[in-house]
């Protein structure tokens, strides 16, 4: 009787707490689907009438131009920002993880050292490079650089780093024995062995740039090129009193790519995490 009680108290804890933590999803769910004047009065959270067509609304409220595009925009920078960042940084993983060069470790620290570098210090110094390029207003400035293992690379090659070196060595020396260059080590036995990472790492880069701002406010001008996120913001540029309904209604279908991603890659991205720097 005792262990029940227990197992009802510990479940009603995870419960509750787990409703205080998804309160501010809630509040914008249901913010999505209520009447403008109602959604920041004081009173009950529930609406007074449910005003599905927020959404319908929402989805055509920029003028010439449907959310539709702004999605598929998103998922085209999004698509080869993953690609760029998984390639990059698994194989500079690998040359760290495996190889030996000169000034490795000194390499490696300078890298690990980006890390504690604040980005704001690099928004003016990358901005005049790229607008030299003439990459300004086109999605370059945003993908090209994840194939240099510059979006968030320092974090990604650590993680590919750490779960390389738990990697038996004994696997690499009996390619080699086989006739393998490096080549097909890092294609045939590296990355079969590192889904659990590549997928956390294309989870991470995947969400990061799905919810970027601000370097897509930096070098998109166009509005038929616009992001989700510059999207949004348009709510509040184009008329004077916020249709806030609308904009949380599509506030809430932005986070739905990312919760069915979560969803099926969380067995990988959990794996990922826990099995980093475990030695094998």
């Amino acid at each position: 009787m005792a262990f029940k009680k227990s197992k009802v108290i510990k479940y009603t804890f995870l419960i509750l707490f787990t409703l205080f933590m998804l309160y501010p999803l809630i509040w914008l769910f249901l913010g999505s689907v209520k009447p403008n004047n109602e959604i920041f009065t004081p009173g009950g959270i529930l609406p007074s009438k449910w005003l599905w067509n927020n959404y319908i609304k929402g989805w055509f409220a920029i003028p010439g131009y449907s959310f539709g595009v702004f999605f598929w925009n998103t998922l085209k920078l999004v698509f080869f920002v993953v690609i760029g960042t998984v390639i990059s940084t698994t194989m500079a993983g690998y040359a760290f993880a495996r190889l030996k060069f000169p000034f490795q470790k000194t390499l490696f620290a300078i890298l690990m050292g980006t890390l504690m570098l604040p980005q704001q210090v690099l928004l003016v110094p990358r901005y005049v490079l790229y607008s030299t390029l003439g990459w300004v207003n086109s999605y370059k400035p945003l993908t090209i650089p994840a194939f240099a293992a510059q979006f968030a690379g320092a974090f990604f090659i650590y993680l590919m780093v750490q779960f390389i070196r738990g990697i038996p060595r004994e696997l690499d020396e009996a390619a080699i024995v086989d006739g393998c260059g490096h080549f097909r080590i890092f294609w045939n036995i590296i990355l079969p062995n590192c889904k659990p990472a590549i997928f956390s790492i294309g989870l991470f880069s995947f969400m990061w740039s799905w919810n970027d701002f601000l370097n897509q406010l930096l070098y998109i001008n166009d509005v038929g090129s616009f992001t989700i996120s510059l999207g949004l913001r348009m709510f509040l540029d184009n008329a004077a009193a916020v249709s806030w309904g609308s904009l949380f209604a599509m506030s809430i279908l932005s986070l739905v790519p990312l919760a069915i991603l979560f969803f099926f890659a969380q067995r990988f991205f959990v794996e990922g995490i826990a099995t980093t720097g475990v030695k094998g």
